[in-house]
């Protein structure tokens, strides 16, 4: 039974260890540049699920007559947003930064303002959501400019990708308000 307990002893400082090591990814970077780019990273991604929040929260809250056609752009502007956040958060690790661990890490570090209330315009919700994804493209941006002055070459494509995505939901949302519908009828 001593070597019993003895094993089981060793099995639990080894998990205790293994709890207590840093989470840690090699990288070229440095650690400066990889915290800078976690922390830019990190609040884009605190941002864009954000904005996804609020995009499906119009999107199950749409009525009026464009109903259908609203409601389906902003589920499809919804899934471009959610498709951003597993990639941003891999490319933060794999610079050795830390990700978001919770909805309440993602409110604290936010940017773009939740919207809690019990009925919006339809066109109102529009032209908030194109603001709110001008402001999500001008912090891309921002985020480019210090991944370009470290030289992380991959984070500054994916972010050009993710600038042209966010340009293309704001002229959609765009020309939906203008008039009135997204058929411009």
């Amino acid at each position: 039974m001593a070597k019993t307990d003895a094993k089981t002893d060793s099995e639990k400082n080894e998990l205790r260890r293994r709890r207590e090591t840093p989470l840690i990814t090699s990288t070229d970077l440095g650690a400066t540049a990889s915290a800078d780019i976690a922390g830019g990273m990190n609040a884009i991604l605190a941002d864009v699920f954000a904005l996804y929040m609020k995009t499906k929260n119009f999107h199950w809250h749409m009525s009026g007559p464009h109903f259908r056609d609203y409601h389906l752009l902003l589920d499809e502007q919804a899934d471009q947003l959610y498709a951003m956040t597993d990639p941003i958060a891999e490319r933060i690790r794999k610079t050795g930064g830390s990700t978001l661990r919770s909805i309440g890490h993602i409110a604290r570090i936010q940017r773009i303002k939740d919207n809690d209330a019990d009925y919006v315009d339809p066109l109102d919700m529009l032209g908030e959501l194109r603001e709110d994804n001008q402001t999500l493209a001008a912090r891309l941006r921002e985020v480019h400019d210090v991944v370009d002055e470290v030289r992380d070459i991959a984070t500054a494509s994916l972010i050009e990708n993710w600038i042209d995505e966010t340009e293309r939901r704001t002229w959609f949302l765009f020309e939906s308000s203008r008039h009135g519908d997204i058929t411009g009828h």
